[in-house]
């Protein structure tokens, strides 16, 4: 494929810094179609144009690095397909944290939703949620660990990637997991912006409460935007004697608006609440002035968030009292492929519309060739 003259892409006013030149592609048209990617061809006439990048947005409200252009365009690309059902999927900018706050400043509830892999990320933002949430739950439901503190910090970071490549418009944050930043806020530091650089992140979530108040207003600080996560915590699931509900008595749930006011005085941008009575909760969420998140939390906090393999049917196993199923996904995806293993036992698939088709003057052509060349085989 030719490529023409690569465009000089002038310095945007106050950008800090010259943009890489953008190459124009010039296939010919027609030469390439696929319906599950828009890839459009185009001649040397009609160049791709590429809109210019504003600078990086380190204003105290988040912190997004911006991508690089061409990954960015091949990330993108797939948003762009057309449907089956031929409906324009709507396009939206990025969500981003000053998004979730007018967002609770208008009483507008808020969704998140757990993606971790290229896939789940480009389900997640075709439903148009607005937060995806890399959780360290992937310990779990995608890796087979027995718990969520197995997971190393590096693993996150290469889910995270994955799943910035199939989002473009959802806010991304992902978990530090257990041990990458209860050492110091300097680990802390060090990890969070490992994850947003490596691993393309927005925002950061990290558990804890006033413990770990002093470490997040140092990234909050540092213009990293945090989400906080307290009542059940699992990656303290142990110290807590399992998975078990939080906040039940008076003086708990006083202990977890105690700790959601110190980490809003730090500097959090959204707290999740945790496996909380729904009548605490109210009140908490009513006591603070950033949103609230509910997982098992009941209805009144500022949004909810659920892990999505597990709303998709996922599982089998032990269902948690908070979790509504909105699919079957074991039980439809499990005989899907017993049918296709079935049919390539019975030789029943592929049928002629999945083959190639060739003329058969070449097929004709390489039996003779077969013959005088490969009788011996």
């Amino acid at each position: 494929m030719q490529r023409s003259l690569a465009r000089i892409v002038p310095k945007t006013p106050g950008s800090g810094c010259c943009r890489r030149p953008a190459l124009a592609r010039t296939q010919p048209r027609g030469s390439f179609s696929s319906s599950h990617s828009q890839i459009h061809t185009c001649t040397a006439q009609q160049p791709l144009l590429r809109s210019s990048r504003p600078a990086a947005r380190h204003n105290g409200e988040s912190f997004v690095p911006w991508r690089n252009s061409r990954a960015e365009s091949v990330r993108w690309s797939h948003y762009n397909a057309t449907p089956a059902d031929g409906s324009v999927p709507a396009v939206r900018p990025r969500v981003t944290v000053l998004d979730i706050k007018k967002m609770h400043k208008n009483n507008v509830p808020i969704s998140v939703i757990t993606a971790h892999d290229y896939i789940s990320a480009v389900i997640a933002d075709r439903a148009q949620v607005d937060v995806i949430l890399v959780g360290d739950s992937l310990s779990m439901v995608s890796l087979g660990y027995e718990n969520t503190n197995e997971i190393e910090l590096d693993e996150m970071i290469y889910h995270a990637k994955a799943v910035s490549r199939g989002s473009k418009s959802c806010l991304l944050v992902a978990d530090l997991p257990f041990g990458s930043y209860e050492v110091s806020p300097e680990q802390a530091a060090a990890s969070a912006i490992q994850m947003i650089k490596r691993g393309d992140m927005q925002a950061i979530k990290i558990e804890g409460g006033v413990e770990n108040s002093a470490t997040i207003k140092k990234l909050t600080s540092m213009g990293i935007s945090i989400m906080g996560h307290i009542g059940l915590t699992p990656q303290r699931q142990a110290s807590l004697g399992g998975f078990k509900v939080q906040g039940k008595t008076a003086e708990s749930a006083e202990s977890i608006l105690q700790d959601a006011l110190a980490l809003q005085d730090a500097g959090c941008f959204a707290i999740v609440l945790e496996a909380v009575p729904a009548p605490m909760a109210d009140l908490i969420t009513q006591k603070l002035s950033i949103p609230t998140i509910g997982i098992g939390a009941g209805p009144h906090t500022s949004g909810q968030v659920l892990v999505q393999l597990d709303m998709l049917g996922g599982f089998d196993g032990f269902t948690p009292k908070f979790l509504k199923k909105y699919s079957n996904y074991l039980d439809i995806n499990t005989e899907a492929i017993k049918q296709y293993n079935s049919e390539v036992k019975e030789r029943q698939f592929p049928e002629p519309q999945h083959c190639y088709n060739v003329k058969q003057e070449n097929v004709d052509k390489f039996k003779q060739l077969l013959q005088e060349k490969y009788s011996h085989l």
